[in-house]
């Protein structure tokens, strides 16, 4: 069984040289020196748009070529079918407006409250704005498991929407039992893999949902946002567009010059997810089983740290945590008895550990917990978290008691 040579792993990332236990990573990890380089790189290399002539043009055309065949890679996609935006959150309203020119009174969009409100807010404004009715999933506030989603399904639902894992408690809801019965009954499902992609292995296919979003900068690559679809399904659907800009998927949905050099740094970062555990082979495996390996050590590592960060968070009585689903990404979301959680980030940060306090866009999931909009403190792990960085913060996390 391979695992994660974690000093190997570390040294990747310049910025742990500051000592810091970071548990943040929930929000955006930390970004590898590969990563950055190959970012610079295509920065000065010289650049222009994309054509057939002129090293320039040709350079930047391979970068978007490379960049949609990584993505693909990453989670088991066509690279036909990945669309490149400014961000997950505005590649979720492009979609909503295009797809909710179709629908009217009568039509029916699900959404749940375990979500992050960028795979919330798009669909019920623009549900709203043509008529149709939004109908509400909600969760377990004990277990934090989703509810029945076949309970808010009928025969006019057009589309669920529904997260991969939710970013405030970790809850990974069975997304392919979701998607199943939205198809049953002939609706569209979306998928928030933007807190699922960096702790798990994904597979677009076996998931079986129709349109799935991620963010790059949470799997150590740049800021930006991409969306992954079937290209025959990209080809049914008709955004707004420029008039001379192309009318070719997956170029249809790209609106403007595409950065290249973000797109160059996230090739980078999946190739950099590629090789977490190397192959040692003269003929290493083609790139998404090597992603494949890579993740499924990267669970097994974050899950054992999870387990040593819940076991002692357990022998708190000052410490309460929200969610215990069956299965879940390494997020933990916890208070300290007496503390607001702003203090708790504040003392913990002055202990040289970042785990900062927030609803953080889960708004729905923050109100329903009875939180508020105040949220309270998310712990998260990433592939470069230690069993130091544990004990260093629970000890923080003691001292509060």
């Amino acid at each position: 069984m391979d695992d994660l040579d974690l000093e190997r792993v570390r040294r990747a990332f310049p910025a742990l040289a500051d000592g810091r236990a970071r548990f943040d990573s929930p929000g955006g990890s930390l970004t590898p020196t590969v990563v950055a380089e190959a970012v610079a790189d295509t920065l000065v290399a010289g650049l222009s748009n994309r054509g057939p002539v002129n090293p320039s043009e040709r350079r930047a055309d391979e970068v978007v070529t490379a960049a949609r065949a990584a993505v693909a890679d990453l989670v088991g996609g066509d690279p036909r079918g990945v669309v490149f935006g400014r961000s997950m959150t505005e590649l979720t309203w492009s979609l909503a407006r295009t797809l909710a020119a179709g629908w009217g009174p009568g039509d029916e969009v699900v959404v749940t409250r375990l979500d992050h409100d960028a795979d919330v807010r798009p669909w019920v404004t623009l549900a709203e704005r043509v008529g149709a009715t939004v109908r509400w999933l909600g969760f377990d506030r004990v277990t934090g498991e989703l509810d029945d989603v076949t309970d808010v399904l009928g025969e006019r639902t057009r589309l669920v929407a529904v997260t991969g894992a939710s970013n405030l408690i970790g809850t990974r809801p069975d997304v392919a039992a979701v998607a199943a019965a939205a198809h049953a009954v002939g609706a569209l499902v979306h998928l928030d893999a933007v807190h699922l992609v960096p702790h798990a292995a994904v597979d677009l296919t076996a998931l079986g949902v129709d349109l799935l979003a991620c963010s790059p900068y949470k799997f150590f690559g740049p800021h930006h946002g991409a969306l992954v679809a079937s290209p025959d399904l990209l080809e049914r659907l008709r955004p707004d567009k420029l008039l001379p800009s192309t009318d070719a998927v997956p170029e249809r949905f790209e609106l403007g010059t595409l950065p290249y050099e973000l797109l160059a740094g996230t090739t980078a970062a999946v190739d950099f997810v590629a090789a977490l555990v190397p192959s040692g082979a003269a003929e290493p495996p083609a790139r998404r089983e090597r992603v494949l390996t890579s993740m499924a050590a990267v669970e097994r590592h974050e899950a054992a740290l999870l387990a040593r960060l819940l076991d002692g968070l357990g022998s708190m009585g000052h410490v309460r945590t929200h969610g215990r689903a069956a299965r879940r990404t390494p997020t933990v979301l916890l208070e300290v008895e007496g503390r607001a959680g702003r203090e708790v980030h504040e003392h913990l940060g002055s202990l040289g550990i970042n785990a900062p306090a927030s609803n953080f866009y889960a708004i729905e999931a923050s109100r329903w917990l009875g939180l508020g909009d105040a949220g309270a403190v998310r712990v998260g792990l990433a592939a470069y978290s230690s069993e130091d960085d544990v004990d260093r913060l629970l000890a923080g996390l003691d001292s509060l008691g």
